[in-house]
């Protein structure tokens, strides 16, 4: 099915061919022409599993999901939550990043809230829900995050957050060079890590092969509090960058990541008296 639905997305329809070709150019200008179209082709190829994939999510078991989604090192992880305390985890779109959230509430022992961005259709954002919430999974909408983590402070907890995806264009007030181009960062996971000093692991995805993934729980920042400003957000979005640069078919390139640009810098009007001043010196 998804070797048939590949050709239909890539070859009949090419679904956002030309936002992957932008992204993959601008991502890598030191890469020619001929891998280019490599990375396209394999990309669009795991789009294709990814999409039975996430129908799969409706009726799979327990048991089969667990066969499809190891963790490793999530003992680093259980640690925190058998002794009583939080931990953040951040994710990305990449690999089957749908089962390894749903296999999350089924490797670790405290509550698990994934955060995530409303859906503009009401229907498939409620398909989603349904799907995403299995087996143990709370879901809460990214403006509710604050209240959920008051609401849980009591309680050891797992907060994911989809650390990739781009703030809107009100919200884009930091900015870095993610794979060759300017970019808009959330800071929603440095802001909670250092309020509640909660330690962050990277949940680092390799496809092992088609519908079977490995997930290794890293950790990237121990003692959040202690951090410079924008350290945490540099950690993790420069450690998604070399995931990706690993292995780049597997991360979404059909979503339009860069569609805001970073705005001119700003320059103060200078006075005549001042200008004048100025040459002097």
């Amino acid at each position: 099915m998804a070797d048939a639905f590949y050709v239909l997305i890539f070859y009949v329809f090419g679904y956002r061919r030309k936002v992957v070709k932008e992204n993959l150019l601008n991502a890598f200008p030191e890469k020619s022409i001929t891998e280019i179209k490599s990375i396209e082709k394999k990309f669009y190829q795991f789009l294709a599993s990814l999409f039975i994939e996430v129908i799969k999510m409706k009726r799979i078991s327990k048991k089969e999901l667990s066969k499809r989604v190891v963790f490793k090192n999530a003992d680093l992880v259980e640690a925190y939550l058998q002794n009583k305390e939080s931990v953040i985890l951040c994710s990305a779109h990449f690999g089957n990043y749908e089962w390894v959230c749903m296999a999350i509430g089924l490797t670790f022992s405290g509550k698990h809230y994934p955060i995530y961005k409303p859906l503009s259709s009401d229907a498939f954002d409620n398909w989603f829900l349904d799907m995403r919430s299995r087996f143990g999974n709370q879901m809460v909408s990214m403006r509710q995050t604050l209240r959920a983590i008051q609401a849980s402070k009591n309680e050891a907890t797992l907060f994911t957050f989809g650390s990739d995806q781009a703030p809107s264009k009100e919200d884009s007030t930091y900015w870095t060079t993610f794979l060759n181009q300017e970019s808009s960062i959330q800071l929603g996971v440095e802001k909670i890590a250092k309020k509640t000093n909660r330690p962050v692991f990277y949940l680092k995805i390799n496809t092992v092969k088609r519908g079977y993934y490995e997930v290794d729980c890293v950790p990237i920042c121990l003692n959040p509090a202690e951090t410079a400003a924008f350290e945490i957000t540099e950690l993790h979005t420069h450690f998604l960058e070399d995931m990706i640069k690993d292995a780049p078919a597997y991360w979404l390139w059909s979503h339009r990541r860069w569609k805001y640009k970073r705005p001119p810098k700003r320059v103060e009007a200078v006075s005549e008296d001042q200008s004048m001043m100025d040459a002097t010196v």
